[in-house]
Order: C-alpha cells, then sequence, then structure tokens
C-alpha cells in the first residue's frame, strides 16, 4: 500500500501552507491530520471550516465532546479518539465522561445520553431518523438547531475519521498517552 504524505510547511502544496503554519503557531505543531489533509489545499480548508463552525455551535464542552466521539467511536478512528480525548481535557470536560464515551458506556445525564442516542441514529441511519427517535431528542431538551449541528459535527468527523482510515494517520506524540482501539 501507498504511504501517504504527512507534510510539513516546507513540503505542502503552496495553498495549504497558510494553514499549516497557522497550526504551528497555536497548538506548536502540526496534527499529523493536518499534515495529511494538506496534499489536498480543499480538503484540509474545509475540515478546518468545519471544526471551527462546530466549535461555536449552540453545544458546550460536554456536548461537543459528546457529539465528537459518540461518531469517533462508531467509526473506529484510531486516531481521533486519542486526539479528542486530549481536546476534551484542554476544553476541561470530565475526564470521566471522557472515559465513558471511549468505552461506548452510558453517559451521566439523562440529556447527554440523549445526545449520544441521536448522535447515533444519525450516523446509523444515515439521518433516516425515526419521529420515536427525533421526539426523545426533542424531550430531552433539544430543538431544530441541535438536530442541524450534530450533522454539521458528523460532516467534520466523516472527513477526519475517514482520512484517517485510509491514510493510517499516526497518532501525534501529545495523543498517545490516550491511544484506544475498539
Amino acid at each position: 500500500m501507498r504511504k501517504f504524505t504527512l507534510h510539513t510547511v516546507d513540503t505542502a502544496p503552496e495553498k495549504s501552507k497558510a494553514i499549516l503554519e497557522g497550526a504551528q503557531k497555536q497548538m506548536g505543531m502540526i496534527p499529523g491530520l493536518y499534515a495529511v489533509m494538506a496534499e489536498s489545499p480543499e480538503t484540509l480548508k474545509a475540515y478546518t471550516q468545519l471544526h471551527q463552525l462546530f466549535t461555536i455551535t449552540s453545544f458546550d464542552a460536554e456536548e461537543l465532546t459528546v457529539v465528537w466521539q459518540t461518531i469517533n467511536v462508531e467509526h473506529e478512528c484510531h486516531y481521533c479518539v486519542p486526539a479528542h480525548t486530549g481536546i476534551a481535557h484542554s476544553m476541561k470536560v470530565d475526564p470521566a465522561l471522557t472515559e465513558a464515551l471511549r468505552n461506548d458506556e452510558a453517559m451521566p445525564t439523562p440529556k447527554l445520553q440523549a445526545l449520544k442516542d441521536f448522535t447515533l441514529a444519525i450516523v446509523r441511519e444515515r439521518g433516516n431518523v425515526s419521529e420515536e427517535t427525533m421526539n426523545a431528542f426533542f424531550d430531552a431538551g433539544y430543538g431544530q438547531q441541535q438536530v442541524l449541528e450534530v450533522i454539521l459535527g458528523l460532516s467534520q468527523k466523516v472527513i477526519s475519521n475517514y482520512v484517517n482510515h485510509v491514510a493510517k494517520t499516526p497518532v501525534d506524540s501529545v495523543f498517545q498517552k490516550f491511544a484506544w482501539s475498539k
């Protein structure tokens, strides 16, 4: 199998350089996911824009983590589960919640469980969720806005999870302590 290139600022296509430079400045490193995506500037740009947009939705840090990690675990993403564990820690999300998500366990509150269940339904049913599923989500206190925001989060995660699967992106050293497999 052909190995995917892990680009640096020096080796990346011109249109990817600014995003890689920004990541280096902001995070002190270029995440492996970005290094792989840099081969396609449009994919890298789409992913980073979707990520930014998802982080400013109505979801708080716990809810963002529930959506991200539910999808990551369902997709069995060897790269994103550890990366989002580290991100959750930096966002001050309770480590018990993060561990429950990593281990596909029950959520600590009914509302977060409803979010996890709805996110899984969206993924597994490819958006064709039942009226019962929608009503359970609404009954938990979420609305139409959050339905659309889960889909936005899924859009972001499909890009990253699938890229990591095909590229076999190595887990960044900073996240290796959170290594995960199903």
